[in-house]
């Protein structure tokens, strides 16, 4: 499949880590680094079973987006078949979604249903992605003002800011790519 990014993912975006100065500052979480930016609360989260960090999310006025970087190959992208599987998931859990064509390419409105407690609700998300060289990085964005256009350009600005370290070691397409929790200096 071809890969799905800006054309000007290199300038703008996010980010290979191969592309950065040395000497720009970043909270570095192993695959995932995140630029600090004031206002922005940065949380890993753990999965309860693991024990191993599964995401990164970053947190601006209510708002979130989380993000997962995951292995791909330097030719093929992995977000056009990702965006059916979410699609399909959702749907079969009673959601719905609506693909559109978003301020980094395809994208998929959702509406998910959740339990509050002890009552049912629907969540809005936004999913975005782009493919990468040799990753591709993931973005599930939620919170009340989500299709304000001003919040949402606001979290795409985020997601355009991380930085996606691939490393060396060989790893299938579709595998999540590992996550650390910063070593204080």
């Amino acid at each position: 499949m071809q890969k799905i990014a800006p054309e000007d993912r290199a300038q703008n975006g996010p980010f290979d880590v191969s592309e950065i100065g040395l000497l720009t500052p970043y909270v570095d979480f192993g695959s995932i680094r995140i630029a600090p930016t004031a206002n922005v609360l940065i949380r890993a989260d753990i999965d309860d079973n693991s024990k191993r960090v599964v995401a990164i999310t970053l947190e601006q006025d209510g708002h979130r987006i989380q993000l997962q970087a995951f292995a791909a190959s330097k030719v093929e992208g992995i977000w056009a078949s990702t965006l059916d599987a979410i699609e399909s998931a959702i749907a079969n859990q009673g959601g719905t979604c609506e693909r559109i064509t978003g301020l980094l390419g395809p994208e998929t409105k959702a509406s998910v249903p959740v339990t509050e407690g002890d009552k049912r609700a629907m969540r809005e998300s936004r999913f975005v992605g782009v493919d990468g060289p040799r990753w591709f990085l993931r973005g599930v964005m939620t919170g009340p003002e989500l299709y304000s256009q001003t919040r949402y350009t606001a979290l795409i600005e985020l997601f355009r800011s991380v930085v996606v370290n691939r490393g060396e070691v060989p790893m299938p397409p579709g595998d999540l790519l590992p996550l650390t929790i910063p070593v204080q200096q």
